[in-house]
């Protein structure tokens, strides 16, 4: 009944999440994400909601599209559109509310299983329709919401990446090229490759416009394989300041040469300290790092306490910001610039936050980000591993 979907189109396991947020580019298979999430649940719940941008994309998109939920049904599980009542009925009798984001009151009242909200970034009023649909998700024992979404570095957007319970996953176009005419992809690389425009409508990743200090040009064309061997390498530590609050920024960086090379983000959220000190030192540990860096700021010796009790097989450094974060910044920014920092693979989280540092509508510390400078300063910015800035 269902089309066998690619690994970024399921939905996240089974674990503790309540909203399931689907962040990518144009093509990616967002539509059939949704479509085939919301079918499986109109299997076990008879009351659910669909919202879009505006009723009309909840009909030509959702509903009838090529990868929406008539499509997705099948000949023997096709629901029908009843117009009039504006609900998607399957032959089971479970059924389908459609919502337009224009008219947020609108969900004041319905209650509901599930709930799919389709590009939630185009939405008129997306805070207050969000919080007006989940109102409405109180039938059942765990109901549980899908957003699907080209990303824009709208408010909205970073607040509910930040909300607890909330899973995140990523693709870009490039991830659905299979199912996508062979030209699409290769024309508009050709046109928009390397802009801002591309992270965003290709890539799916939030691109800041105004203050930002990385370029999405330069992140764009960072892209290199591991070499086989490294001069250096180091773990960069940017602890939380609680166990529940911002998340511990731990991102691996080695150096050949001249250059930088990112080599991991394995930055997690909700560990105790010795959660993140343990995942810092298996990180040492798997790429040989001769040194954790880890900012002190927060936490002083505690921090090398933690990470010492963690055993791990290098040196702790500890190193301490006396300038804000845009002016540590600025030499790395410098260096992505000069094409002397490469990413060996793909890491949208750390690139978004990359982009907002210096735009000031961050809606939460840019832990990964703050790793990242802290790395590539010590290999590649002096001895002492931080920027080092004067006035003239």
């Amino acid at each position: 009944m269902l089309a066998c979907p690619l690994k970024h189109q399921q939905a996240p396991p089974d674990e503790l999440w309540t909203t399931w947020l689907m962040l990518g580019g144009r093509g990616a298979g967002k539509t059939f994400a949704g479509a085939r999430w919301i079918t499986l649940n109109a299997l076990w719940h008879p009351t659910l909601a669909l919202v879009g941008p505006t009723l009309h994309d909840v009909r030509e998109v959702m509903i009838e599209g090529p990868s929406g939920l008539k499509a997705m049904g099948g000949p023997l599980f096709r629901p029908r559109w009843e117009a009039s009542r504006r609900r998607l009925v399957w032959p089971n009798g479970a059924c389908a509310y459609a919502f337009s984001a224009e008219d947020p009151d609108s969900l004041r009242g319905p209650q509901f299983h599930a709930a799919w909200a389709d590009e939630f970034c185009a939405w008129p009023k997306p805070a207050e329709t969000l919080a007006m649909l989940r109102f409405g998700l109180r039938l059942g024992r765990d109901p549980r919401l899908a957003v699907t979404s080209t990303p824009r570095p709208i408010k909205a957007l970073k607040a509910l990446m930040a909300e607890p319970g909330v899973h995140v996953t990523r693709a870009g176009t490039a991830a659905n090229a299979q199912n996508l005419a062979p030209a699409f992809l290769r024309t508009l690389e050709g046109l928009y490759g390397g802009t801002r425009l591309a992270a965003q409508e290709l890539d799916g990743i939030i691109v800041e416009t105004d203050g930002g200090l990385f370029r999405a040009e330069d992140l764009a064309r960072c892209r290199a394989g591991k070499p086989a061997r490294f001069d250096r390498v180091v773990v960069a530590v940017d602890p939380p300041a609680t166990a529940t609050g911002d998340a511990c920024g731990i991102v691996v960086v080695g150096r050949r040469d001249d250059r930088a090379f990112v080599l991991a983000d394995e930055t997690a959220r909700g560990l105790s300290p010795a959660g993140w000190a343990a995942r810092a030192v298996a990180a040492a540990r798997a790429w040989t790092a001769d040194a954790l860096v880890a900012e002190a700021n927060q936490g002083g010796d505690m921090v090398r306490s933690v990470l010492a009790q963690a055993e791990p097989p290098c040196r702790i450094r500890l190193v301490r910001a006396s300038v804000g974060k845009r002016a540590r910044a600025e030499p790395v920014a410098a260096l992505y610039e000069q094409g002397r920092v490469l990413h060996c693979g793909a890491f949208p989280a750390l690139e978004e936050e990359l982009m907002a540092l210096g735009s000031g509508d961050l809606e939460h510390s840019p832990d990964r980000a703050d790793a990242l400078v802290w790395a590539v300063s010590e290999l590649m910015l002096g001895v002492r591993g931080r920027p080092r800035l004067r006035s003239l």
